[in-house]
C-alpha cells in the first residue's frame, strides 16, 4: 500500500514512531501498549491490539529515522513482518506500508486474513496521511 502525504518526511516520521498514539488515527488498532520506554529503536517493542486479532507483540527489527522501520511478530508456525517505508520527494513524502508472512502457517492464515489485512492497510495508510497532514505530528 502506497500513499502519497502532502507532509514532510521528518512529520510523517514522527507521527509513524509514536505508535502509542496510533489508535487516535486509526480504526484497524484498538491500543498499543509500548513495552519499553524511549524513543523507538531496533529491539523496541510493542503489544497491539486490533478489532477480530488476539494482541500480539512486535519488535523492531530495522530502523532507520530517514528510510522507515519494519517490526515483526512470531506466533506458531508464524512470522509476520511490517514495514514502514518512506521516500522524500520535497515538502511530499510517500509512504509504503507492507505485510509479509512467512513459516508453515502462513499459507494458510495469509489466505483466511488477506480481506482484513488489506483493509487494515488501507486504513491505516489513510489515517496516516490525514494525521501527517494536519501538520502538528502531536499525540
Amino acid at each position: 500500500m502506497t500513499t502519497e502525504i502532502a507532509a514532510s518526511a521528518e512529520a510523517v516520521w514522527q507521527v509513524l514512531t509514536d505508535v502509542e498514539s496510533w489508535p487516535q488515527w486509526t480504526a484497524s488498532m484498538t491500543r498499543v501498549e509500548r513495552l519499553d520506554s524511549g524513543p523507538l529503536a531496533i529491539g523496541s517493542r510493542a503489544r497491539i491490539h486490533q478489532p477480530r486479532l488476539l494482541p500480539v507483540v512486535w519488535t523492531v527489527t530495522a530502523l532507520d529515522p530517514a528510510t522507515g522501520f519494519t517490526w515483526a511478530a512470531n506466533g506458531p508456525g508464524l512470522t509476520t513482518t511490517a514495514s514502514h517505508d518512506l521516500t522524500r520527494r520535497d515538502e511530499h513524502t510517500t509512504v509504503r506500508l507492507a505485510i509479509d508472512q512467512t513459516g508453515l502457517a502462513a499459507p494458510i492464515l495469509g489466505g483466511l486474513m488477506a480481506g482484513l489485512t488489506r483493509r487494515y492497510l488501507v486504513m491505516e495508510s489513510q489515517g496516516l496521511k490525514s494525521r501527517a497532514e494536519q501538520g502538528d505530528g502531536e499525540n
